[in-house]
């Protein structure tokens, strides 16, 4: 019983070693050591070699691992055995699949009571993940070294503020060679002011993105982004700040910024930051009892330029303009640029009105002189309206409006002049909002038409023409002439429809006469048409009269453009181009009220025209005023001699008439003739003559 109770006590020790051995992470074995043959293995060293726990029994230690794994471990077998000593050595088992693994293997000698060894065991441990992972350190290490080496940012490495390492880029940075730096306190390359900032960074430990600033050897304060965090390198706790030079972007912000408050072209304060550094100002003159000038500025006939020479030219104007107005003042004075040709000046630190036009005069002068253009002298002028604070306002936009109110008034006066804003303007500037709105209306519903003047040869008396006059029948106050409304139409570009819906009627009108056979047994039977300077500027004008005809089924014979000299004179340079494709087009060109503009000689033989009609100013002075005698009798024989035509204009008396005949004025006009009439009683005129 003893022996049989102690056999089973064995046999359930044995079963318990086996348990625990089959849930050990480790593979285990036991060899004999004179045989080699297995003794024991738990379940992973038999799965590993693709066994099981009974199979792999009395199997030799070779026929286990294979004959080409014993050559490489037999040596340490045979000192185990030999020196019986424990011996323990590392071994890469490929898998099947090519994915490497890693055990540790520890051979331990099992001694017999003389001390020679009866067996061996086999201890196997899987360090695959341990090494794999020393694996990825060692590829994460050098591919950060790559890295350092090969980005352009700075990377420096620190421990406890002691530098360790610097990557070529961050010591090009400050100046320094990685010799000088490394072993250095990080803090000495921080600019002085800052290093409050990088401290109490350090201090907290903080894995953070900051915006500093270091310094060069050479002194300079350099902005930097450092982007640091904590890492392991070659086993060691340091600290990594990523070194990255921002001057470029901190100077495209400034430029970004600088566009968002400036004028692209000229550099001039925007519209928007004028207006905000203006109502500081203007809050500062209340606090102070000052006085301030708002000037607005508007440059004469710009648009000729930028129509004859191109916006490149134009757009150098506009520099050179902005340059002159920036010198004549002084630097406590706002500049800005609204858009197009507009600039806004506010000037300060005023004793009186007086002080304003100081400035004024100064300004008109140095924007008068010739600007240079594709290779040539272009006279610019500007008009300018003046608001004066607390007087005109004491808003801003209150300002704005009024000095823009009082350079349109400026801009009627003539060129290079200028205008202070006075109470009754800004109730004409109402009035001219409220009829441009009713223009626009008048022209939807039809509520304008053309009167017609008659025109007559001077020997016969024969009909040859009648001059188309503008009228608006203005719902509320009756029937309009021109000098009610023209003014603000050409003011809101709302002539360039007005002119063309003239132009139109005209050409229909002369269509119609035809048609009724009214032109029969008369002259040419032109109707004259008043051209508005800015429909003669327009780009490609003669395209659109070109264009009118042809929709009107009309000839270029039937009809006559009037031209005011004033409006030759300002586009002298292509007037002559424009004037020749008119008359391609069949039409005839006159000058009208000519001897009240500037029209010289050498321009009358220059320009390709056909008639000339003498001011009724001129001709309401004769027979007796012995001066507009001479001047309208040296306009006639200037003209005739020039193979021009004569027509003049306001004749009331059969003297004028008879006067002017025998001068050799060609044609008349006037109350003698014939009143301006609407076309239907013009029409009943003409019959029953």
């Amino acid at each position: 019983m003893t022996s049989a109770g102690s056999d089973s006590a064995l046999e359930n020790e044995a079963a318990r070693f086996k348990l625990l051995a089959d849930y050990l992470p480790a593979w285990i074995a036991l060899y004999d050591a004179k045989t080699e043959l297995c003794l024991f293995a738990n379940r992973g060293y038999a799965e590993a070699f693709g066994l099981t726990e009974q199979s792999i029994l009395g199997k030799t230690f070779g026929e286990i691992i294979g004959p080409e794994a014993l050559k490489v471990i037999q040596p340490a077998v045979d000192r185990v055995l030999s020196e019986r000593i424990a011996v323990s050595y590392e071994r890469e088992l490929p898998e099947a699949d090519g994915t490497p693994r890693w055990i540790e293997v520890h051979l331990i000698p099992q001694l017999g009571e003389d001390g020679v060894p009866v067996a061996s065991c086999v201890l196997i441990n899987d360090i695959t993940k341990f090494r794999l992972a020393e694996r990825q350190v060692r590829e994460s290490e050098a591919r950060l070294d790559k890295f350092m080496q090969a980005t352009v940012e700075g990377i420096l490495f620190h421990k406890d503020g002691i530098t360790t390492d610097v990557n070529p880029p961050c010591c090009e940075l400050v100046g320094y060679t990685l010799a000088e730096m490394v072993g250095r306190h990080v803090l000495s390359f921080i600019a002085e002011d800052e290093l409050n900032k990088v401290k109490e960074v350090m201090r907290l430990g903080k894995e953070v993105r900051y915006e500093t600033a270091v310094t060069h050897k050479d002194g300079t304060r350099i902005p930097v982004e450092f982007i640091v965090r904590t890492i392991e390198r070659d086993g060691e706790k340091l600290r990594m700040t990523i070194v990255r030079d921002i001057r470029d972007r901190i100077e495209s912000e400034a430029r970004i910024q600088h566009l968002a408050h400036h004028d692209a072209l000229t550099g001039l304060l925007n519209r928007a930051a004028f207006m905000d550094r203006m109502a500081l100002l203007m809050k500062r003159a209340e606090r102070k009892g000052e006085m301030l000038a708002l000037l607005f500025i508007d440059l004469d006939n710009f648009k000729r330029v930028n129509d004859s020479l191109g916006h490149l030219e134009g757009d150098q104007v506009l520099t050179t303009v902005s340059e002159r107005l920036v010198g004549a003042l002084r630097g406590s004075d706002l500049v800005g640029r609204f858009g197009g040709d507009e600039f806004v000046v506010l000037l300060t630190d005023l004793n009186s009105r007086a002080d304003i036009k100081v400035v004024l005069d100064a300004l008109l002068s140095v924007v008068e002189v010739p600007v240079k253009a594709d290779g040539r002298a272009l006279s610019v002028t500007p008009s300018i309206g003046v608001a004066v604070y607390p007087d005109d306002g004491r808003q801003p936009e209150d300002l704005i409006q009024h000095a823009d109110t009082a350079m349109y008034r400026a801009k009627a006066r003539g060129r290079a002049t200028y205008q202070f804003f006075e109470p009754a303007l800004a109730e004409t500037a109402y009035a001219d909002l409220v009829l441009e709105a009713e223009l626009a209306q008048g022209l939807t519903r039809n509520e304008f038409e053309l009167f017609f003047q008659p025109q007559v040869e001077a020997t016969t008396g024969q009909l040859s023409g009648a001059e188309a006059l503008l009228r608006w029948r203005h719902p509320q106050r009756g029937l309009l002439s021109p000098d009610a409304f023209i003014f603000v139409a050409e003011r809101h570009r709302l002539m360039l429809n007005l002119g063309e819906w003239v132009l139109r009627e005209a050409a229909v009108t002369a269509r119609r006469w035809r048609e009724k056979g009214l032109t029969q047994g008369h002259g040419p039977m032109r109707i004259a048409v008043n051209l508005s300077r800015i429909q003669f500027h327009l780009d490609g004008f003669a395209d659109t009269v070109k264009r009118v005809l042809q929709e009107c089924h009309a000839e270029g014979q039937w009809l006559e453009l009037e031209l005011t000299e004033r409006m030759l004179i300002d586009d002298i340079e292509h007037a002559p181009a424009t004037l020749a494709q008119l008359r391609a087009l069949g039409l005839t060109v006159s000058v009208d009220d000519f001897g009240t503009g500037y029209t010289s000689l050498a321009h009358l033989t220059e320009l390709p025209l056909d008639k000339l009609k003498i001011d009724q100013g001129f001709v309401a002075r004769l027979p007796d005023d012995v001066g507009a005698q001479a001047i309208t009798r040296a306009i006639v024989q200037m003209a005739v001699g020039l193979g021009l035509t004569v027509t003049a204009e306001g004749v009331r008396s059969a003297a004028q008439w008879q006067l002017l005949a025998g001068w050799g004025c060609q044609q008349f006009q006037g109350e003698l003739v014939g009143a301006p009439m609407p076309a239907a009683e013009f029409e009943a005129w003409v019959k029953a003559r």
